[in-house]
């Protein structure tokens, strides 16, 4: 057992993932595992503790790719369904330790309910069905996932209101498009930062390459790796040698330690 915060990028593709379903693009046909992306997730493990931020319809297949036998809970930045869909999945851990805990702005958790209302709502539960502990989070109210603190950083993905989570000397966001400078400062200091970049031209949601770079100038952490990566971003090795020393491309199952 050790203190050191371990990241596994369970999957670092945009919402449709790498490769899309149909598409004859030469990333789609690439045969490098690193331009195979499953949809955004992240594993932070230290300890005796393991945490997801968000749950996608890949998470059973990331989770038995993890061989993982236990979950303490699941962070979520926002209700889009590249990011929430896999919840019925928890299953198998409910079934071992009881109601697994969720953490997710009021908002999320309305729309969790409308979506996974037999797992969310405590009437007519249907037998069978996991059950959550439901924690609100609140910007500017850190809270504890196990003995470490984690402060919520408030973004937007377009109009939408999205948490990213800053975790001692890491910050992992997604589905970012602007930023105010008082989150910024949440950030700063950061020793890692994770943070979309979505492709080469702009998006209304999401960074493209050149905002995500400028946003790692703005917080100037000793590292930083780009996620939610779309199939339009290029070849993984291309796109990694032309990046600045210190800025990488994630992939799944990367894992780094702080």
């Amino acid at each position: 057992m050790t203190d050191d915060l371990r990241v596994t990028f369970l999957g670092t593709g945009t919402s449709q993932g790498i490769p899309v379903i149909g598409s004859t693009h030469p990333v789609c046909l690439s045969d490098n595992p690193k331009d195979k992306r499953l949809r955004v997730s992240v594993l932070l493990s230290w300890k005796d503790y393991n945490y997801v931020i968000d749950c996608g319809p890949d998470f059973r297949q990331q989770m038995l790719r993890q061989k993982m036998s236990h979950l303490n809970g699941i962070l979520y930045t926002h209700e889009h369904s590249d990011h929430t869909a896999g919840l019925d999945d928890i299953r198998p851990f409910f079934f071992k330790q009881g109601d697994i805990p969720i953490y997710a702005h009021k908002r999320v958790v309305k729309s969790l309910k409308k979506r996974f209302g037999y797992i969310l709502n405590e009437k007519d539960k249907y037998p069978g069905a996991p059950s959550v502990h439901i924690n609100k989070v609140k910007n500017n109210l850190p809270f504890l996932i196990g003995d470490k603190e984690v402060t919520p950083v408030n973004v937007l993905h377009n109009k939408l209101q999205v948490f990213g989570y800053r975790i001692g000397d890491f910050t992992y966001l997604t589905d970012v498009k602007t930023i105010k400078e008082k989150e910024l400062e949440k950030i700063k200091g950061s020793k890692v930062v994770v943070v979309n970049a979505l492709r080469l031209d702009p998006h209304l949601s999401h960074f493209n390459l050149k905002e995500a770079l400028a946003f790692i100038e703005k917080v100037k952490p000793e590292k930083a790796y780009f996620t939610h990566i779309s199939h339009l971003l290029g070849f993984h090795d291309e796109v990694e040698k032309s990046l600045p020393k210190n800025v990488h491309l994630a992939y799944d199952n990367l894992t780094i330690t702080l």
